[in-house]
């Protein structure tokens, strides 16, 4: 078929189609002698057009029309291979938003990638970092108004056509023309033969469905650019389609293949049925960035305060790895979030407020405040009071953890209660609404003991830290008589001061990660 448009503009046969419509729906006539002159000027206005596809007279498809469709699967089959599962992909849908970016926008795109966040993190104070990600991400974002979006879903919207055109079954319907073709083979020239058109009629209408919602006048250099990033080659070779849009063109415009349908189905009135894409891709790909970034965000905040953690508890332990409760235990959890329940949030702190207030309270600091409780000689009873209250308040919540922890065992009522709840959630909907209750209160109730304790125990630290300060004093102003202390004291007294001040400085600062969560 040769590929260069006839050199005299002719009439549009589609004008005349519509004026023969128009004269049939208004003409009081027999529908079916109508409908016989319609197919009449049809087979006439197919008779005389230059495109040499098909015989009226004899129903043939000519190989004029084979050479049509030879020249497109060429042009498509390897783009049918590279881009078969294009339409599903989320790099291509970037590779396309990303082809309408400016330099200075991708480098700002490249700030907010994952790499780039992360290597700004080890230089750079989080809050900081945080503050200036987040201004660039609104930049970044507000570079996509009403008309670049449109721009952006219209051109991804061609490639979708492009791919449904390219998957199209070209060897299919050519192997009916020459049935010695050979798929995705171009050395030889085909011998195509004229055919009866019943073979390849439904085959011109499927293509019709790809062919007429292909934008031809869309701008190809960027689309392809977008594809040869995606794929890393040039999925179509851009001159020869370049140069054989003006064909197409042409054929769309001449409705010649409409025509042939029509005709050989003896049905003047037939239209076909089209595919237009209509996806939207930069809302997503927006919403999907801000979701990225600021999970990551989240997670360089979590990693940190982790990190904080880990650090305060060797401080305070010489390990991380506490286990002291029972029943209030991450592995308890796995029974909760079976049930999509978010089940106990404060093990972590229970174990290391526990672990803390048995292994080391009730121990080494209770023999240093009954050594000055009971022998010390205080100058103002308000200090020694304070001490011995906010001592005496933590033994107390010492026990509550115990009875605490034991009262969600399963043969206690509250962990029975809590056991059956789940065990009758799966038909009784209503038993997820009370677990979240008994949760929200049990955690409730174990973040007032970390509370409780943090105040406590900044009581008790800062009535100590009072006490080293009296130590290293000519003149006492809180204890009389620190040599019958010392003498007492199986342990260098200022040392042993120090030592307990600093645990309990280290355990507030531990609890405090923990008390607003």
């Amino acid at each position: 078929m040769a590929s260069q448009l006839p050199n005299e503009e002719k009439p549009s046969s589609q004008e005349g189609f519509i004026q023969k419509l128009l004269s049939f729906f208004s003409g009081m006539g027999d529908p079916n002698t109508d409908k016989k002159k319609l197919l009449k000027a049809i087979a006439k206005d197919l008779s005389h057009s230059h495109f040499k596809f098909y015989r009226p007279k004899k129903q043939e498809a000519l190989p004029g029309l084979a050479r049509f469709y030879y020249e497109i699967y060429k042009l498509t089959a390897p783009a049918s291979v590279l881009l078969g599962n294009a339409s599903n992909s989320a790099a291509l849908r970037s590779f396309v938003i990303e082809s309408f970016l400016s330099q200075n926008q991708r480098e700002l795109m490249d700030q907010l990638s994952e790499d780039s966040i992360l290597e700004r993190a080890k230089k750079t104070d989080l809050r900081d970092l945080q503050e200036v990600v987040k201004s660039q991400l609104n930049a970044f974002c507000g570079i996509f108004d009403g008309e670049l979006t449109r721009q952006i879903d219209s051109s991804y919207n061609t490639i979708l056509s492009l791919v449904n055109f390219v998957n199209f079954d070209y060897y299919f319907l050519l192997k009916k023309f020459d049935s010695s073709l050979v798929e995705k083979s171009f050395g030889r020239t085909p011998k195509f033969e004229a055919i009866n058109i019943e073979y390849v009629a439904d085959d011109i209408q499927d293509f019709l469905e790809v062919f007429l919602p292909l934008d031809l006048d869309a701008d190809w250099q960027r689309i392809f650019s977008a594809l040869h990033s995606y794929r890393n080659s040039d999925v179509i070779q851009v001159d020869a389609w370049q140069k054989f849009l003006p064909v197409m063109r042409e054929v769309r415009k001449s409705q010649v293949l409409e025509q042939i349908v029509r005709h050989s189905k003896s049905d003047p009135l037939w239209a076909a049925k089209t595919r237009f894409p209509s996806e939207r891709i930069v809302e997503p790909y927006v919403q999907k960035l801000k979701a990225e970034i600021l999970t990551l965000l989240q997670r360089l905040v979590l990693e940190k305060r982790n990190a904080q953690i880990d650090q305060v508890a060797k401080m305070v332990f010489g390990t991380t790895v506490i286990l002291r409760m029972k029943n209030y235990t991450e592995k308890a959890n796995v029974a909760f979030s079976k049930k999509m329940l978010g089940g106990y949030t404060q093990t972590q702190a229970i174990n290391y407020l526990k672990a803390y207030l048995m292994d080391y309270f009730k121990k080494d600091i209770r023999e240093l405040v009954d050594l000055f409780i009971i022998r010390g000689q205080w100058t103002t009873t308000v200090q020694s009071q304070q001490l011995s209250d906010g001592y005496h308040s933590l033994l107390e919540i010492s026990d509550q953890i115990l009875a605490f922890d034991e009262s969600l065992s399963e043969e206690s009522e509250l962990g029975g209660r809590l056991k059956s709840a789940i065990m009758k959630s799966d038909r009784d909907k209503e038993q997820i609404k009370y677990l979240r209750t008994m949760l929200r209160d049990i955690n409730d109730k174990a973040t007032s003991f970390i509370t409780k304790a943090s105040v406590n125990l900044i009581q008790v630290g800062k009535q100590l830290k009072s006490l080293i300060e009296d130590e290293g004093r000519l003149h006492h102003d809180v204890i009389i008589n620190w040599k019958d202390i010392e003498t007492a004291s199986p342990r260098p007294m200022k040392a042993w001061l120090v030592e307990t001040y600093k645990k309990i400085y280290y355990m507030v600062q531990l609890l405090r990660f923990y008390e607003k969560v």
